[in-house]
């Protein structure tokens, strides 16, 4: 990484001096109006108010020469052909949630293409359709359909400060997913400025462009100004239930039974398992989900799962957008509380990783994996579970490969709030990590795009002749046979490797 020096020498250089001549000039003119410098005193606060993990909010911490808050799709242009021509590489940044930072975080000359003040949700509940812009959020979006119809939803993530535009292209997963699939298997046009300044949207863009931008990180291939989706129906009223369980009072016996029944259950149900440390031992949550009320939930979860043990007072109904504030531990009224606060968010240091699983994990290694979880300390996991439309989708109809054959996903996720704490935090969840090897999956070891990871691998962005590094690294456990897929596409639109990054498609040549 660069150090401070350095990266304010950079300032200096022709390449920023360029950059800021050409975004000055017609017909560009607008852009310098929402470009910031490293000598802007509203620089450090428009980089932070996206920065959700201390570790990239230190001095150390390498910055972009310059952030474009862009308004405008021209604004996108403008800033995508200017870098372009000045030598200076583009970051996109929506949401924040980018575990690694690698949307505002590099080692080489680069700009900040923020795409939040782009917030637009146009819904048309005629068509069942909305236009969403990529700075949106995914409570946002939830907030938006509601105050349009109360029997149409959308499925994306649970965490509601999610950006639309890197979660769409991740893959977007979420509570709907046993129904719905993800995000990308229910959108169905986009606005794309590409590596020439072009704005793109299905019917110019080609179906191979749009098939990799929906689950292949768009960010490799242009720059997403706004999605369409199709909304799906939900009832007026859904079901929503935690049960806890601590390890001491048998709860593993009962995620051994989750193992086997969640992938199989209802598709109108998702349990979510979360173990997590609480004074000293593990306790399980069982967070669920019914598209329906409580009356058809009860038998159900008792004919398939009696272990959990559901009983009609742990269950609430409500109506799914309130659902969604539930979900995100959040007060499910006012619907308010979807919305961003406009306040810089207070970051805690942490550490994502991830795996998928497709055998149930034995009881004796379960307790295992909460003995380990306990010398951890401050760590938790969320299991997902597959299933239902997820094993509907063949793996290739979008770059997201994950599909069937996996029992559950698991995030693994580490977190502390002492500075200086950083490397024996990292070390034990990376142990952790390895210690899990004998349970997920493997030849590849699978792992999804959104819960961003460097372990995984990279390769330096300042080259593209590294496409054997890309595959063996990350590019197979991201997307196994897709991957060579996506080289293609990457190759035709963007072949001179404009839009890169550590863990990017990169061209052939």
């Amino acid at each position: 990484m660069l150090s401070v020096s350095e990266a304010h020498t950079q300032n200096d250089s022709p390449e920023i001096k360029n950059f800021l001549t050409c975004v000055s000039q017609p017909p560009n003119c607008g852009v310098s109006d929402v470009t910031y410098t490293q000598q802007n005193t509203s620089f450090n606060s428009i980089l932070n108010m996206r920065i959700q993990n201390k570790m990239f909010k230190t001095q150390a911490t390498p910055k972009p020469l310059a952030i474009v808050t862009a308004k405008s799709v021209s604004q996108v242009q403008a800033t995508v052909k200017c870098a372009k021509s000045s030598g200076i590489q583009i970051r996109i940044r929506s949401g924040g949630h980018d575990y690694e930072g690698l949307s505002y975080v590099s080692d080489v000359k680069f700009i900040v293409l923020d795409m939040f003040p782009l917030q637009s949700v146009l819904v048309d509940v005629s068509s069942s359709t909305a236009w969403v812009d990529a700075g949106a959020t995914v409570g946002q979006v939830y907030y938006e359909i509601a105050k349009k119809s109360n029997v149409h939803a959308f499925p994306a993530g649970v965490c509601v400060s999610l950006g639309a535009g890197g979660h769409f292209s991740g893959g977007g997963y979420g509570n709907l997913m046993r129904k719905y699939g993800l995000s990308v298997d229910n959108i169905i046009d986009a606005t794309l400025v590409d590596a020439n300044g072009n704005v793109l949207k299905r019917n110019n863009m080609g179906e191979d462009l749009f098939w990799a931008i929906r689950g292949g990180g768009a960010a490799s291939f242009g720059v997403i100004v706004a999605w369409k989706i199709k909304l799906v129906p939900v009832p007026p009223q859904v079901t929503v239930f935690n049960v806890k369980r601590p390890v001491t009072e048998g709860a593993t016996d009962v995620v051994y039974k989750w193992q086997q029944v969640a992938p199989k259950l209802d598709k109108d149900l998702f349990i979510r398992a979360e173990p997590d440390v609480v004074n000293g031992t593990v306790v399980i949550s069982f967070i669920g989900q019914f598209l329906g009320q409580i009356d058809r939930l009860i038998p159900l979860v008792s004919n398939s799962f009696p272990e959990l043990g559901l009983k009609k007072s742990d269950c609430t109904e409500m109506p799914w957008v309130n659902s969604t504030l539930n979900w995100f531990g959040a007060p499910v009224t006012p619907l308010e509380n979807l919305l961003p606060t406009g306040k810089e968010p207070a970051p805690n240091y942490h550490k994502g990783k991830s795996d998928y699983v497709k055998k149930p994990i034995p009881k004796e290694a379960l307790n295992c994996i909460w003995d380990k979880m306990i010398e951890v300390g401050n760590m938790w996991m969320q299991w997902n579970p597959y299933g239902g439309a997820m094993e509907e989708i063949l793996p290739n109809a979008t770059p997201f490969p994950h599909r069937e054959g996996n029992l559950f996903l698991i995030q693994h996720y580490a977190f502390w709030n002492q500075d200086g704490d950083e490397a024996p935090n990292l070390a034990k969840l990376k142990s952790f990590y390895e210690f899990m090897t004998p349970y997920v999956s493997c030849s590849p070891r699978e792992v999804f795009l959104n819960y961003r990871d460097i372990d995984v691998g990279a390769k330096h962005p300042s080259t593209s002749k590294d496409l054997n590094v890309a595959r063996s690294s990350y590019g197979s456990k991201f997307f196994k046979e897709n991957f060579d897929r996506l080289v293609d596409v990457k190759s035709k639109v963007d072949p001179d490797n404009f839009f890169t990054y550590e863990q990017s498609i990169p061209p052939k040549s």
